[in-house]
């Protein structure tokens, strides 16, 4: 992170005021997912590394302890925006980031909706079942009847809105969704 060999003092410091930006917004942002604000720092440093990193190295550089570090680390391995790789000769383990933030975008989309769907559908259909169990022992009860029909759409709709959820995850997890909403290019005279 620190490569500032054949640049002024100046154009150090503005190379680091820019990172700095982008490490505390990404950190900010992380945070809006639930991912705590030093977890988005950390991600947010290891972007602009050139290297794999180690925990000790991590440590160092964020100011931190290795447990922290182990504990981000281990946040972001999960949501597959980090991951192990190997170096021959390495004892230690060397950690980089997900280059890709389309991908990293669609696991953690993946990872965290389709948690949510198993849990709420599971809600839902007892909650169907239920009712309509109830209604069927009281088949005269008029003011029953009208709650349970009112509350079994409004269940039914959320079922089917939780089924399309689980079709938008699919279209994640194949890829389908960059062919629905394909990636920005990078112009033709970048690098």
């Amino acid at each position: 992170m620190n490569n500032w060999v054949g640049m002024t003092e100046e154009q150090a410091g503005i190379v680091q005021k820019a990172r700095k930006r982008v490490i505390e917004s990404i950190g900010k942002n992380m945070d809006l997912y639930g991912v705590t604000l030093s977890t988005g720092h950390l991600y947010g440093m290891m972007f602009f590394q050139d290297k794999p990193m180690t925990l000790d190295e991590m440590g160092e550089e964020m100011g931190m302890s290795k447990t922290s570090m182990s504990t981000g680390v281990r946040t972001l391995t999960d949501l597959k925006m980090v991951h192990k790789v190997w170096e021959k000769g390495m004892r230690k383990d060397l950690y980089e980031v997900e280059p890709d933030w389309y991908q990293t975008f669609a696991d953690f989309f993946v990872i965290k909706w389709q948690k949510s769907i198993e849990m709420n559908v599971q809600a839902l259909r007892k909650s169907l079942v239920e009712l309509r169990r109830l209604a069927e022992e009281d088949p005269g009860n008029e003011a029953l009847q009208k709650v349970v029909a009112t509350d079994t759409r409004k269940l039914e709709e959320a079922i089917r809105y939780y089924l399309w959820l689980g079709r938008l995850i699919d279209t994640f997890e194949s890829g389908e969704i960059f062919k629905l909403v394909p990636k920005e290019e990078p112009p033709a005279d970048s690098h």
